[in-house]
């Protein structure tokens, strides 16, 4: 049996939902309010359904630890959710929080960006007269 008919299928459920999640996420940005009480309520429910299929699949609640901290070690979710890349990141970089930080910091900082910004669109320009010179050296 020929299974092409269901991946077609399956592809344009996929592609529908998809852009119905574009049109709406469009609509909902301009009312943010709405978005977020739409978003919270789904969000609720979405975790009021798995608690409750764990109660009655018979889940002890340190069974459910231990399956949702393995599969979150699994996925890379652990650290990201609950301490996040962020902080992380500062850790190993020894950086301050950024509510320790002082204004003059956080200004030097955004001026680093900035410069930063600035010579990166010098390299890229720099790199588009290469490749000009490159396409005329081999037109020739």
């Amino acid at each position: 049996m020929n299974s092409e008919p269901n991946k077609g299928a399956v592809h344009r459920v996929w592609k529908f939902f998809d852009h119905l999640e574009d049109h709406v996420r469009a609509r909902l940005s301009h009312h943010p309010i709405l978005y977020s009480l739409v978003g919270g309520v789904a969000i609720v429910l979405f975790w009021r359904g798995v608690w409750m299929l764990a109660d009655e699949i018979g889940l002890s609640s340190i069974s459910s630890i231990i399956i949702s901290v393995v599969i979150m070690l699994i996925t890379g979710l652990f650290v990201s959710f609950f301490v996040g890349d962020r902080i992380v990141l500062s850790g190993i970089r020894q950086e301050k929080k950024v509510i320790e930080k002082t204004e003059e910091e956080i200004k030097s900082e955004s001026v680093a960006i900035s410069e930063v910004r600035e010579e990166l669109k010098l390299i890229e320009k720099g790199i588009e007269k290469l490749e000009k010179i490159e396409r005329h050296n081999h037109s020739k």
